[in-house]
């Protein structure tokens, strides 16, 4: 049997001082889609941050192994470059950077050329956003300055499509979207998979509502920093019908 493409190994986790995680064990394989779910503050977007190596989150204790490789002690840059990619929840404007010129330093990092064409970049992106049913005019725009949450999400996703990971953690992707905006990511999230049949995907939210258009392989329920259920797509129709704190109940007892 191969190794999975990520292993979330007895995960601790603290921010300033705190521990946040409290010993998560998930695995995802190559073209899978898991989902993370969750109440506010049960740890999501700590795990997030922590597959990304946020300073601001310390593993004390637990591994994350990628392709086979102990990352745990690798920084963000490094773990880019193996292939690791973060879609934020709530992604920062960069006023004066442009999205192509945001990409091409990206790309850089990710393929190890430092004088990533711009005329290459520039094509890719092209071809992009018109696949994702982008304004080519968007590249130019400074990175995330006056952009409505939709178009803060699908720039996420040209981000993706892009950089060319093997693993997206996409952190509440559906967060702050209307009904046409969430169809839009979700329908861009399944263009890019379509080009990458391999690429994994951990996509983590609060809500059933962004599985109607992308549905996943596992379902895992994250609640005060520990895993209490897994299972397939019918664990999620539950957690809308129960709500959280059944499951807080059930990991209590």
């Amino acid at each position: 049997m191969s190794a999975p493409l990520l292993l979330i190994e007895d995960l601790h986790v603290e921010a300033d001082g705190a521990p946040i995680l409290r010993g998560v064990t998930l695995e995802v394989g190559t073209g899978e889609v898991h989902t993370l779910m969750g109440p506010n503050g049960s740890g999501k977007s700590t795990l997030a941050n922590a597959l990304l190596a946020n300073p601001a989150y310390t593993v004390t204790g637990g591994r994350i192994v990628f392709r086979d490789e102990d990352v745990t002690a690798c920084s963000t840059d490094e773990r880019a470059a193996r292939g690791m990619f973060l879609g934020f929840q709530h992604p920062e404007e960069i006023p004066g950077v442009s999205v192509l010129n945001f990409l091409r330093q990206a790309l850089a990092v990710r393929k190890g050329i430092p004088d990533l064409s711009v005329l290459e970049v520039r094509m890719d992106l092209m071809a992009w956003t018109a696949r994702l049913g982008m304004d080519e005019r968007f590249q130019e725009r400074y990175l995330n300055e006056g952009f409505s949450g939709g178009e803060r999400k699908r720039n996420e996703i040209l981000q993706m499509a892009l950089m060319q990971p093997d693993l997206a953690i996409l952190d509440e992707t559906d967060s702050g979207l209307d009904i046409d905006a969430l169809r839009e990511v979700a329908r861009g999230i399944g263009i890019v998979r379509e080009s990458r049949p391999d690429l994994g995907v951990l996509l983590i939210t609060h809500y059933q509502r962004i599985l109607e258009h992308l549905a996943p392989d596992r379902v895992h329920v994250l609640v005060d920093g520990r895993i209490v259920a897994v299972g397939g797509p019918e664990l999620a129709a539950r957690v809308e019908t129960e709500g959280f704190d059944a499951f807080r109940e059930a990991a209590a007892r």
